[in-house]
């Protein structure tokens, strides 16, 4: 089976999907930085946590939201959650990666098959790769924060 690489119009879908995520629930716009290319095939996991969706149908890879939990902390007290626990954290990153595969799907089509959530700490071995081109890192700035959006996709032609 053929696939191809993730071009830059497939790109700006997922940009555009983490800003609205936090302009929509934190009514604070990120600003989401210039994606750029990461070297090897393997997505890394920066952040204290990590939310993974892996992706099937006409695709293969995942895509990975990383973030510390100074950030995630800020982002659950700006939604209303007093518990900042590491539970609570590994809940609202496994929740930012689906919000932004719920996106994508709508971009590339019902092809996309999304699975649950997978949240991870830094700590854990991140899981194999399953796409072979290249990850993009999408940075973004929320508050005084960093976090990343990997995505690590290949498309069926």
């Amino acid at each position: 089976m053929n696939y191809r690489a993730l071009n830059h119009e497939d790109i700006e879908v997922f940009s555009e999907a983490i800003s609205a995520f936090f302009l929509n629930m934190t009514h604070e716009p990120a600003v989401v930085r210039t994606a750029y290319l990461l070297d090897g095939t393997a997505s890394p996991l920066w952040g204290d946590f990590n939310g993974v969706i892996d992706v099937s149908g006409g695709f293969r890879g995942s895509i990975t939201f990383s973030a510390a939990h100074g950030m995630l902390s800020q982002v659950l007290q700006a939604i209303g959650e007093r518990e900042h626990s590491e539970d609570r954290c590994l809940d609202v990153v496994g929740e930012i990666a689906n919000m932004m595969s719920g996106r994508a799907r709508r971009h590339f089509g019902e092809e996309l098959t999304i699975s649950p959530p997978s949240a991870r700490l830094r700590t854990m071995p991140p899981a194999a790769a399953r796409a072979t081109g290249v990850p993009f890192a999408i940075p973004l700035r929320w508050r005084a924060h960093e976090a990343n959006l990997v995505v690590h996709l290949d498309i069926r032609r």
